[in-house]
């Protein structure tokens, strides 16, 4: 088997890479990755807002920005990623994806770092990722899933992240169109392992020649070294479309 991928790009950004050599087999199943792809957490600045509101406090505009300001320097669980790990959270920061309690602790502490003179205030910034009110799904998310499973084409959403979603897509109303989950920190493995891939095809029971990730990042590129085709989709901040309709022209036949 070839050892590396040929990735083509289209005019509006989209990369799609395929295994160098290899036929391009009918699409059989397709993997989405979850922040980036399907959904985008909310502003900053609602998320500071809200999470201070639960500990009682309303931040004036001002304040709100220039806090929503550090803690994204600080890092966010979502993006973006800390200039600065300190020492003391660095084996936390490194383990985040792949244990519950770690992926709290992280970004908890990263929190902390921030001194916003709010009690609690750190454990609200990240409790507010966790639900579903602390993200945005894109406005194509719904309906290319939709026509995915009219079509009778298989779902599973493979993400780095250190909880559990499936609440999250229950919120949505998108439980049903998603078959399975590969999370890293049920599955044991980070993207670009070939090995949270091979997982999540195995839960599909698809052949990864047949299957289509559909991401965002270099790290969901990392599943052409599992056998699939690759979608890689340009950047889209909250409530603009990430360009998932690209995936129904692979993914389904032509009329």
């Amino acid at each position: 088997m070839p050892d590396h991928a040929e990735p083509s790009q289209t005019p509006n950004g989209v990369t799609h890479v395929t295994r160098a050599g290899a036929s391009r087999h009918r699409v059989e199943a397709v993997l989405f990755d979850f922040h980036g792809t399907l959904a985008q957490v909310e502003p900053a600045h609602d998320w500071v807002v809200a999470a201070a509101a639960t500990c009682g406090v309303e931040l004036e505009r001002m304040r709100a920005t220039a806090l929503a300001d550090r803690l994204l320097t600080a890092g966010r669980a979502g993006g973006p990623l800390p200039a600065r790990v300190p020492p003391r959270l660095a084996e936390l920061w490194a383990d985040r994806d792949l244990y519950e309690h770690a992926h709290r602790a992280a970004y908890t502490g990263l929190a902390e770092t921030v001194d916003a003179g709010i009690e609690g205030f750190a454990e609200a910034l990240y409790e507010r990722v966790l639900g579903p009110d602390g993200w945005v799904p894109y406005p194509d998310t719904a309906p290319v899933l939709t026509a995915l499973r009219d079509a009778g084409v298989p779902v599973a959403v493979v993400s780095n992240i250190g909880f559990d979603i499936r609440p999250l897509f229950a919120a949505w109303g998108l439980a049903d169109l998603v078959d399975a989950y590969a999370l890293s920190y049920e599955v044991g493995r980070c993207k670009p392992d070939p090995g949270i891939f091979l997982r999540a095809c195995g839960m599909l029971r698809v052949d990864p020649e047949r299957t289509l990730m559909v991401g965002d990042t270099p790290a969901d590129a990392g599943a052409a070294a599992a056998g699939c085709g690759v979608l890689v989709l340009p950047a889209a901040g909250p409530g603009r479309p990430s360009g998932l309709g690209s995936v129904l022209d692979l993914a389904l036949p032509s009329p």
